[in-house]
């Protein structure tokens, strides 16, 4: 039937494909070039479901005067067109010429969306985007955080336990889950608050670690710190994917990470 998938047509379970990507504004590393050009085309061939992306540029006039090509439209509307029909934006930063944050692309409904402010330092605007994304062959609605924490240990803890309150707070313990971005833990102090705590897993590692520890997603040259993360709740994990080296180190200092995600019974 059109509109399904390989699971959907034989009776499986229904498979989502989500991706997290810390785009450093759309520029490449050291900001030597912009790339949001790149980016976009980039994304489209990895072709998720979900997108959910940090350090995303709403609007720079400096860069729209010095740039011929900077899209008119904020980053996350221009990555978005015709492809992501449903976004959502968390302005985390703003300034006089501008503002940045994170943003979530879906190519089914958002029905709710909220940024919250979890900055700990005057400095270091922080945010967690959460969302509520209604899969069209799915009967339950799936609850989407994007966040991009701290660069410091004391602050992170402190915005892991605010993630912690709102998802117990708003999201059913039953209700399927992902929470996916750029957590600067290279010490992996997450894993134990939203495994333990809130039943997660995380997806190249699985619930228990049994697979090993998150992967190495920075420099996205050669990864060598293990920053950027999803985990999910509700769902098994098919596969997961680092994408680093060329042409992605192009693009961001980041690599960018997907999961190819099946919902467990009860949870579609």
């Amino acid at each position: 039937m059109a509109g399904m998938n390989e699971h959907e047509a034989s009776g499986a379970h229904p498979t989502l494909h989500v991706a997290t990507y810390n785009i450093h504004k759309g520029f490449s590393q050291f900001n030597r070039r912009m790339m949001v050009h790149e980016l976009r085309e980039r994304l489209r061939q990895l072709a998720p479901d979900i997108v959910f992306l940090q350090e995303v540029q709403g609007l720079h006039l400096g860069h729209a005067e010095s740039h011929g090509d900077w899209p008119e439209e904020s980053q996350h509307e221009f990555l978005a067109d015709q492809v992501w029909e449903n976004t959502a934006d968390g302005r985390n930063v703003i300034y006089d010429h501008g503002h940045h944050g994170n943003a979530i692309l879906s190519r089914f409904p958002i029905l709710m969306t909220h940024n919250q402010d979890v900055t700990q330092l005057r400095f270091e605007r922080r945010g967690m985007l959460h969302c509520v994304i209604a899969a069209s062959h799915w009967t339950r609605h799936v609850h989407c955080v994007c966040v991009h924490l701290s660069l410091f240990g004391r602050s992170r803890r402190k915005q892991m336990e605010a993630l912690a309150e709102r998802l117990e707070d708003w999201v059913p313990p039953d209700a399927p889950l992902i929470i996916a971005g750029d957590f600067n833990d290279w010490r992996n102090r997450a894993d134990k608050l939203l495994i333990d705590r809130l039943g997660l897993t995380e997806v190249f590692g699985g619930a228990t670690n049994a697979f090993g520890p998150p992967p190495r997603s920075f420099p996205s040259a050669l990864p060598l710190l293990r920053l950027d993360r999803i985990y999910v709740r509700g769902f098994s994990v098919e596969r997961a994917e680092v994408h680093f080296g060329l042409p992605w180190s192009r693009i961001s200092d980041h690599a960018a990470l997907s999961a190819h995600l099946v919902a467990n019974q009860g949870s579609a």
